[in-house]
């Protein structure tokens, strides 16, 4: 005997075959039915089962129901009855055991149906509790798996937030390094042409001033450094713009990804709150049969790390780019401001000079001044001595000239005539002397003369190289950006 709660192979599932009906068959017997009763429709009625005698009595009283008259021959009560008591007499075809074989027969089969609807009750009970509780195990397993999926939905999100935020962040930063970068590149401008038009002005130097001193020496390498800081912050600007594209391109995958993160997660918290009892359940035929996915758990997982770690990188790119150019300031201020000032000292020093040579010029020249007074009053009194002798010569001359006109032996070589001839020589050498003495210090007068064109020349010269270094030079380098500047502050 199978147990209760069997499987669909329990014998209700598989009822045993009806016995053959041990009884005649209705229909041999048509033929006889129709002699005897040819107004009764026989082989309608026999047929049907075999009726009660309630039947007849119900038949009686409505002739409507009577099944083996038609319409136009209906019988009162009285022929009825009695027809249907002979005909029980007549055409009985069965003993009695033949009635109690198929008695037991009927109970047996009324037995074993009751038996077999009654394993059916049992097993459909269980097997519906049980389908019910695999059911709700199932849907408590897909509700549970749903919670995880929105747990580690939630989780990737708070990852993805927190990068993103951080992403952000240093993105802020970066913009906010490449703008002081910027106008750090923008304050060199000034001292790069404040140095240009130094040594523009310093081309302006006339004569010996015009030379490759200190000054221009440290004025070329100021220029040569700060085009070379320049430079490295064009360099390093240009990486800034790179590397804040390729933060913007992984910020914009984590917003992407995390947007999908949001909206699953809206979706998977629906479908995770959804009850037996919740509004929207509907029949969607098919829909198990639609395999709309595209990726994997670990598929999955793998693309939003792959973009976390993507941003952590390009993150760490950032800082360290930040970093570089934060001390790309500082060392170019640092190397500007030092070349500023060597140059200030290399200007302060030639100006020094400058003007030490221009008040040396000043004291020769008025020296100069002074000795081209004194020779101009030498030559007057050269020349006052000249005219002063030449009346002692005219004198002597005289002299002797009235003593050529002696008469005879008168004309006597004497002293008197001796010294006159003598005093003659004497004068004419002493004015020759004194005409020779003025030509010296005419001379003398023409070399002080230029002496001092060229004392005043050169005091030109260098006032010209102090009004260009001092006044020019040193008035623009004191509009030189200070370090606050020279490193991107305002």
């Amino acid at each position: 005997m199978e147990l209760l709660g069997s499987t669909l192979a329990a014998t209700y599932a598989h009822p045993r075959p009806t016995p053959a009906n041990f009884l005649p068959a209705i229909s041999a017997m048509a033929s006889s039915y129709r002699d005897c009763f040819p107004h009764c429709n026989l082989t309608h009625s026999l047929s049907l089962p075999w009726r009660p005698s309630t039947y007849y009595k119900a038949a009686s009283n409505s002739p409507a129901l009577d099944p083996y008259c038609t319409r136009p021959q209906r019988v009162s009560e009285s022929t009825t009855l009695p027809f249907v008591s002979n005909r029980t007499t007549l055409f009985t075809r069965y003993t009695p055991d033949d009635w109690y074989r198929s008695n037991l027969t009927n109970f047996q089969e009324s037995n074993t149906s009751r038996h077999n609807s009654e394993r059916l009750r049992i097993d459909t009970s269980r097997l519906i509790q049980d389908k019910y509780q695999q059911t709700r195990k199932t849907q408590a397993d897909s509700t549970q798996n749903l919670g995880e999926r929105v747990n580690d939905i939630g989780f990737w999100k708070s990852e993805i937030t927190h990068e993103l935020d951080a992403m952000i962040g240093e993105t802020n930063e970066l913009t906010d390094i490449k703008k002081k970068l910027e106008r750090a590149l923008m304050e060199t401008e000034a001292p790069l042409q404040v140095a240009r038009e130094c040594l523009f002005h310093r081309e302006k130097r006339m004569g010996i001033d015009l030379v490759h001193d200190e000054v221009e020496t440290e004025l070329l390498m100021e220029v040569d450094i700060i085009l070379c800081c320049q430079e490295r912050m064009k360099l390093h600007l240009d990486k800034a713009i790179a590397q804040l594209a390729a933060n913007r391109a992984s910020q914009h995958e984590l917003e992407k990804d995390l947007s999908d993160k949001q909206a699953a997660y809206r979706i998977d918290d629906k479908c995770h709150h959804l009850r037996n009892t919740s509004d929207g359940v509907s029949y969607f035929r098919g829909v198990e049969r639609v395999d709309a996915m595209v990726s994997v758990p670990e598929s999955w997982a793998k693309l939003t790390d792959d973009n976390i770690l993507r941003s952590q990188s390009e993150r760490a790119a950032s800082a360290k780019l930040r970093d570089d150019v934060q001390n790309l300031l500082v060392v170019t201020a640092n190397e500007m401001w030092n070349q500023f000032n060597k140059v200030n000292l290399a200007f302060t020093s030639r100006i020094a000079e400058t003007a030490d040579a221009k008040n040396k010029i000043q004291i020769h020249l008025a020296k100069t001044l002074q000795e081209i007074f004194q020779t101009e009053m030498t030559i007057e009194s050269i020349k006052k001595a000249i005219k002063d002798k030449s009346a002692f010569l005219k004198v002597a001359q005289t002299r002797l000239d009235e003593r050529t006109r002696r008469p005879n032996i008168e004309l006597c070589r004497d002293m008197a005539q001796l010294r006159l001839v003598n005093e003659v020589y004497e004068v004419d050498d002493t004015i020759q002397t004194l005409q020779q003495r003025l030509r010296d210090a005419e001379d003398t007068l023409q070399s002080l003369v230029h002496t001092k064109a060229t004392l005043e020349y050169d005091l030109a010269v260098k006032a010209n190289s102090l009004y260009i270094d001092q006044e020019k030079c040193m008035s623009m380098r004191r509009s030189f950006p200070s370090a606050r500047r020279l490193v991107g502050f305002c």
